[in-house]
């Protein structure tokens, strides 16, 4: 690499929604002389939150249509996209189905509210239905709850494996990969972004799209972007069921959530695609999106107080009684196997704590926080001069990140900051990993980024 390559768009950040990025970018550019480069601070794409999940798809159903719009519509859209996908690339896509569970009086109203939700974001009735005590039982005898909610649109995917097809599908149409580059800096000189790495030297662009995640936010306030918000780390840890209850259920089991106005879900029974079960992941407070061990928390645990100190709405934050309420529960279900597992067994009864030996993934959920110290309940999209910042980009995020790609790639478009002559973005379709022959999507799932874009219904939001 020279010491200072030029591009058209830079993105940072390798994750499912940089790569996503990437890969309609470079197809929409491919006949063109732009050009587009992914820069990841790791060895290798999807190192974090990408491929340290639930693997799940998520049917919208639990996100308010109100206050959750984008993530939501790009849900709903997401499904039928990731399925387009993967069945194009040989990669396992499994429609398993979810059911979620009301072990209390009043989570009865919450699945009520719930099927409401999913009809408001595009579910059919055939595909989210409510279940009396007894229905739960037919389909899932060892469950015990007083009633539940079942959605067949729900299904289990590698998520890790799709990000690295997703950057191998973008390589090919052009994308420069950059791994193992941290940016540390950028600057605007003449008009263009000269970013600086700790590896790679320094290289120009005329346009960023900042897609990193749990960095996202300090990349973002380095330029100026979104200072007034910031962000608070949750890790999400896991334990492996053991083989003897691989068989309690065919279906991932969530219970109704007990504290709904935080953009959490209680511990849940996961039924992952290779067939594994775990029960996960709770939300644990940390001091760095990659606080993954205790050694890593304390590093950042200094410069995390600084940064807070200088925010108003931290302080709001942290000292809200139903979040120190919270965080009391998640830190128990941390320093004790049992309290974590006695979570699950309120719906899952016959599983016993000693039976868990084997810890599972660990990931970490970034979340913003507003002026008031108020949670942000959506993904926010901020547009600044050059640059493009997408924050506040947590679950279901990764089952939405290729309606929201496409939908960004349009606005760059339709903006003017991509100037695309051909008809590259056009009927956009899917080839097969090996072989000729292309595989066209139907109207109602065309990967035009146009179409997506309208179907998504929330340009003007950008």
């Amino acid at each position: 690499m020279s010491a200072r390559d030029n591009y058209t768009i830079a993105i940072i950040g390798g994750g499912i929604l940089g790569t996503c990025v990437a890969y309609f970018l470079s197809y929409v550019m491919q006949n063109s002389e732009k050009k587009v480069v992914l820069i990841e601070q790791e060895d290798d794409v999807a190192r974090h939150t990408s491929s340290r999940n639930t693997g799940k798809v998520h049917a919208p159903f639990l996100y308010d249509p109100s206050k959750k719009q984008v993530f939501a519509k790009a849900a709903s859209i997401g499904f039928d996209m990731l399925k387009d996908y993967c069945n194009a690339r040989s990669l396992p896509f499994k429609q398993d189905g979810v059911l979620e569970v009301a072990t209390y009086d009043k989570a009865l109203d919450i699945l009520d509210l719930h099927l409401k939700w999913g009809y408001a974001n595009g579910l059919q009735k055939n595909e989210l239905k409510n279940l009396e005590k007894a229905q739960v039982y037919n389909i899932e005898p060892h469950v015990k709850c007083l009633a539940g909610l079942y959605c067949s649109k729900d299904a289990s995917v590698n998520y890790g494996a799709i990000t690295k097809q997703l950057i191998e599908d973008a390589r090919r149409f052009g994308c420069k990969i950059v791994t193992g580059n941290k940016v540390s800096k950028m600057t605007s000189k003449s008009g263009r972004w000269v970013i600086h790495t700790n590896n790679a030297g320094e290289f120009t662009a005329e346009y960023i799209v900042n897609t990193a995640g749990g960095n996202s936010v300090d990349i973002a306030h380095s330029i100026g972007v979104a200072t007034n918000y910031t962000d608070i780390h949750f890790r999400g840890e896991y334990w492996q069921a053991p083989p003897e209850y691989h068989d309690l259920t065919e279906l991932s089991i969530y219970s109704v959530p007990k504290y709904p106005d935080y953009p959490f879900l209680d511990p849940h029974w996961i039924v992952r695609v290779d067939g594994r079960r775990e029960i996960g992941p709770n939300a644990v407070p940390v001091f760095s999106p990659y606080a993954y061990n205790w050694g890593t928390n304390l590093k950042f645990l200094i410069p995390k107080i600084f940064e807070s100190s200088k925010m108003i709405s931290a302080h709001r934050f942290l000292i809200n009684k139903e979040f120190i309420s919270l965080a009391s529960n998640e830190i128990k279900s941390f320093l004790s196997k049992t309290a974590m597992i006695n979570r699950a067994r309120e719906f899952l009864p016959e599983i016993e704590p000693s039976m868990f030996i084997t810890r599972g993934t660990i990931g970490i959920r970034s979340i913003l926080i507003d002026k008031d110290g108020k949670f942000v309940p959506d993904t926010m999209i901020v547009k600044n001069d050059n640059s493009l910042h997408v924050l506040n980009y947590n679950s279901p995020g990764a089952t939405g990140a290729l309606p929201i790609a496409a939908m960004i790639a349009n606005q760059l478009i339709e903006d003017g900051t991509l100037k695309i002559t051909d008809s590259s973005s056009n009927g956009m379709r899917l080839r097969p990993s090996k072989g000729e022959s292309e595989i066209g999507m139907n109207h109602n799932h065309n990967w035009d980024v146009r179409t997506v874009s309208d179907r998504m219904k929330i340009r003007e939001s950008i």
